[in-house]
């Protein structure tokens, strides 16, 4: 008979928190893809050109990026509940602004709270789960965390489209404005508060890796229309990369850096990381301009087009499992890298048919490709991560990958849509083939170097410690592209 400390079953605190972290990583993950297949509708109600629309992607993605690990820290100091409202509150009134917003200058300003909001709230979620469910039942808890991530992930772009074209595409923010406020008062309410005393707040490094990535950022973004020699883009690309530098070395010296820099001279951790970096690179910049294709061009409705985009988004939802599977019989090294290997192999397929008169039909075999390659690269990729450094050192190394994840998405945007407007434009659906084309050949690219990179890691995991070392390892979210 189970005692109370024993018991395996999940009590009302655990799923009271369940429930709470649950529907809000869904909001924050919700909100990475689902503005993809509303982008055409903003442009048409709003103008802007294609900085403006890359910029109501990036500005909450980078902040989101920047701020995570800062956001973890402040949860840790001041109360992970107490915080975790705080980020709940900041990204539903944030979600509101950007819905009422009168302009696209408005609307991307509100993206940017929404991430500052999204990166306090999203790493407490982990934190307040696992502390509330017994260690019994973490596993299980954790899987169901986790799916429910990627189910935002996955029908991100049909949410988004079916909004957009059955009501209007402020509804993709009004939607998380009545959710926000029934989770307030009820994490409140049900949440327990819990502190880390030793916790401290690296400004600094916050403050120097923020400025470096904007700086690089902007620099690519505004690089097509400005001239890549202008003196902004110049002054953004050498500021940028001088404050990253900035931030690195703040990482080997600092007592207490968000970033300790001495994980990376493990050559397995370098090598999932920078293999993660040019996965959402490549992935998300792709995704930002096969959705409008898929509107602009092959003439689809939002609704459409975001089921047409599930092959690819939705495919880890049914392929992980198995992946996972494999991943224990095989490694994960393998697993990884072959679904790195087979996400590159389908952008260079949809980049080789792709034309302005192409059919679903032969869109179909790559994007399927593409989800199968995502599935496999998901599934295993926190245990790799994981088993790279010491249980000590997970927490931060779950949070690196989360943030370079983010950064990867906001360059591979910023970059792809660089090239894009390099070679065609929005004049007419054969510019913007043109200009698609050698984007997602840029993105196959970097998916395929990040699949060489990820042999970097160790075929045997750093798991010769003695069973009463190793500690159980909090699986990362399914991102937002993540």
């Amino acid at each position: 008979m189970n005692t109370p400390d024993t018991d395996t079953k999940l009590r009302g605190p655990a799923v009271w928190a369940l429930i709470l972290t649950g529907v809000a990583s869904f909001m924050a993950a919700l909100d990475n893809l689902v503005v993809t297949t509303a982008l055409p509708a903003i442009r048409e109600d709003l103008g802007g050109k294609l900085e403006d629309l890359e910029w109501t992607v990036n500005a909450y993605t980078l902040t989101f990026a920047v701020l995570l690990m800062f956001g973890a820290a402040l949860g840790d100091r001041f109360g992970r509940r107490r915080l975790f409202i705080v980020g709940l509150a900041i990204f539903t009134g944030a979600s509101a602004a950007a819905a009422l917003s009168p302009g696209i200058d408005a609307l991307i300003a509100a993206r940017a709270v929404q991430g500052v909001g999204a990166a306090i709230m999203m790493p407490l979620t982990l934190t307040l789960l696992t502390a509330a469910v017994p260690a019994a039942r973490r596993g299980m808890a954790l899987g169901i965390y986790g799916a429910v991530t990627g189910l935002a992930v996955a029908s991100g772009p049909l949410i988004g489209g079916s909004l957009t074209e059955h009501i209007s595409w402020q509804w993709i923010f009004w939607l998380n404005v009545p959710i926000g406020l029934a989770l307030i008062p009820l994490a409140r309410l049900r949440l327990a508060e819990s502190t880390a005393p030793d916790a401290r707040l690296d400004v600094p490094g916050t403050l120097l890796i923020s400025g470096g990535l904007f700086g690089i950022v902007y620099a690519l973004v505004n690089a097509n229309s400005d001239g890549w020699t202008s003196a902004t883009v110049l002054t953004g690309l050498i500021v940028g990369a001088a404050l990253v530098g900035g931030f690195i070395h703040h990482g080997f010296n600092s007592a207490n850096p968000m970033l300790p820099m001495r994980l990376f001279r493990d050559r397995g951790f370098l090598g999932i990381n920078l293999a993660s970096l040019l996965m959402f690179l490549g992935m998300f910049g792709s995704i930002f301009l096969l959705s409008q294709f898929l509107q602009g061009v092959a003439g689809y409705s939002p609704t459409e087009a975001g089921l047409r985009m599930l092959p690819w988004t939705g495919m880890p939802m049914l392929v992980a499992p198995l992946a996972g599977i494999l991943s224990d019989r095989i490694g994960g090294r393998p697993v990884v890298a072959a679904g790195l290997a087979f996400q590159a192999l389908g952008l260079g397929w949809f980049a080789a048919i792709l034309s302005a008169d192409v059919s679903y039909a032969a869109q179909l075999p790559p994007l399927i490709l593409s989800g199968i390659g995502m599935a496999l690269y998901f599934a295993p990729a926190a245990n790799v991560l994981m088993s790279t450094v010491a249980p000590a050192d997970q927490g931060k190394a779950s949070g690196t990958n989360n943030a370079l994840r983010e950064v990867g998405g906001a360059l591979g945007v910023a970059v792809l849509a660089s090239v894009f407007s390099a070679q065609g434009g929005y004049e007419s659906p054969q510019a913007f083939t043109d200009g698609t084309i050698p984007a997602l050949w840029i993105g196959a690219g970097a998916v395929a170097l990040a699949a060489g990179l990820a042999l970097l890691v160790p075929r045997k995991a750093k798991a010769d410690r003695t069973p009463a070392d190793r500690t159980v390892a909090v699986p990362e979210k399914v991102p937002a592209a993540g």
